[in-house]
């Protein structure tokens, strides 16, 4: 383990810790859902300016085998635990604009840091460009904290859950695919096969996600209707996909892991669904 690794590590460690804290401190129920919204806000936000406009790259030294991928793994710690966690500590605690100024500058300063050790790297992204998006970042995360904090219908019901669900859905789609290279996807979008994959792994579960919430808000049919809808929505896009060449799968589990997510991922829709409509005061549907 090199300083590369030591460095997103502590990092990382650091942020479980102060979610611990945070959950410990707090309505844990609203937290931990405020938390995963804004990791999925930051998956979404990620997919634009990271997968298709290459803004810049990470370099943990975790996945040896992958560099492109390597470089999502810390992709990934950020936006699914040390931001996100501090979104969530800011808005459950109320913390003021100084607050919000002083974390601004303090990831500022980690970036610099970062950039200097050459454990991170820009191409077209600047360090002012992070304080600018933190600073709509952080106030959003206060938003979305308040609109939780109440039962949600409509628009903002399904806007909140997609954000909830599609992370879990993100991280549990792509995880197998560095660490056990079971898939690769060639779609065209760039000509390095692993950064294709990871442009066209987003567009996947992002789509997939937008169909979990979908059928979880369908209220007519019943429980294994909407299962054998999902599983079979995965199955043939599984099919269609392989057959015109885009996904190539590698390994004999592939197709079935894919399509026990999708099962899984409707679920944990349909409880956070619900969870969603009664409120806070609800711990169980």
């Amino acid at each position: 383990m090199d300083l590369n690794s030591l460095c997103y590590l502590g990092l990382g460690l650091i942020s479980m810790i102060l979610l611990i804290y945070i959950c410990i401190k707090s309505d844990v129920r609203l937290a931990l859902l405020t938390f995963i919204g804004m990791v999925g806000f930051g998956y979404i936000v990620e997919a634009v300016i990271y997968n298709f406009l290459s803004s810049y790259q990470y370099f943990p030294h975790i996945i040896k085998h992958e560099p492109v991928y390597d470089s999502a793994l810390g992709a990934i710690a950020s936006n699914a635990l040390t931001l996100p966690v501090t979104a969530t500590f800011l808005a459950v605690f109320r913390k003021n604009l100084l607050w919000v100024a002083f974390m601004i500058a303090l990831y500022a300063g980690i970036e610099w840091l970062f950039l200097e050790l050459h454990i991170y790297k820009h191409y077209w992204w600047k360090i002012y460009f992070t304080s600018i998006g933190l600073c709509f970042y952080f106030m959003f995360a206060k938003f979305l904290y308040h609109k939780l904090n109440g039962p949600l219908k409509g628009f903002l019901h399904t806007f909140c859950l997609y954000l909830i669900i599609s992370p879990f859905s993100g991280s549990l789609h792509f995880i197998p695919i560095m660490f056990f290279s079971n898939r690769y996807y060639e779609f065209g979008l760039f000509t390095n096969q692993a950064k294709d994959t990871t442009a066209f792994a987003s567009i996947f579960y992002l789509s997939a996600s937008l169909v979990y919430v979908l059928i979880a808000k369908i209220h007519p049919f019943p429980l294994w209707v909407k299962y054998s809808v999902t599983g079979l929505c995965m199955y043939s896009a599984t099919l269609i996909l392989s057959h015109v060449g885009i996904l190539h799968s590698l390994v004999w589990w592939d197709i079935w892991y894919y399509i026990a997510l999708s099962l899984l991922c409707l679920l944990f829709t349909m409880y956070i669904s619900k969870s969603l409509y009664k409120g806070p005061l609800t711990t169980r549907i």
